[in-house]
């Protein structure tokens, strides 16, 4: 485990909520030179705590505005990476979490609209040695991310 201290939750708290934020910006909120905030990020890549900085999208304003999460269910034999193959070949899928217990896997889709999100049911169903599947549909979300729930 990575050792970090209060400085570096704040600065990974910081950019947490806008991966686009200023070293000096940074610096300037918690308390440090500009130098030392951006070695504090170096040392949290270096460490593997921070892998990546990534953008947040609406993917509403694309046509793509209903999520859901589709529990899928397997015969106790199939391996885990069957598992994830069969998600990933749909483009819609947007992550693959893999479970203990009962479902196997839950599979976060994103769609234009229903219609379109029965055609992604389907071909998950079809795929592989599905045995069973259940969908539930996203109403709102929030994250820790730092911006506002998103409502439906």
């Amino acid at each position: 485990m990575a050792e970090v201290d209060d400085i570096d939750h704040h600065v990974l708290r910081l950019l947490r909520e806008d991966g686009r934020r200023t070293f000096s910006e940074m610096a300037e909120l918690v308390g440090l030179s500009v130098a030392a905030v951006k070695r504090r990020v170096d040392r949290l890549r270096e460490l593997g705590v921070i892998t990546g900085f990534s953008v947040q999208i609406d993917y509403s304003k694309l046509g793509w505005g209903i999520e859901a999460f589709t529990e899928l269910r397997y015969p106790g034999t199939t391996p885990v990476s069957e598992i994830i193959r069969t998600a990933t070949d749909v483009p819609e899928v947007q992550a693959v979490f893999t479970i203990a217990g009962d479902p196997d896997a839950l599979i976060h889709v994103r769609v234009r609209d229903l219609g379109h999100l029965q055609q992604v049911i389907d071909r998950l169903r079809t795929a592989g040695n599905v045995t069973g599947t259940k969908t539930l549909l996203v109403l709102g979300s929030w994250s820790r991310d730092g911006k506002p729930p998103r409502t439906r």
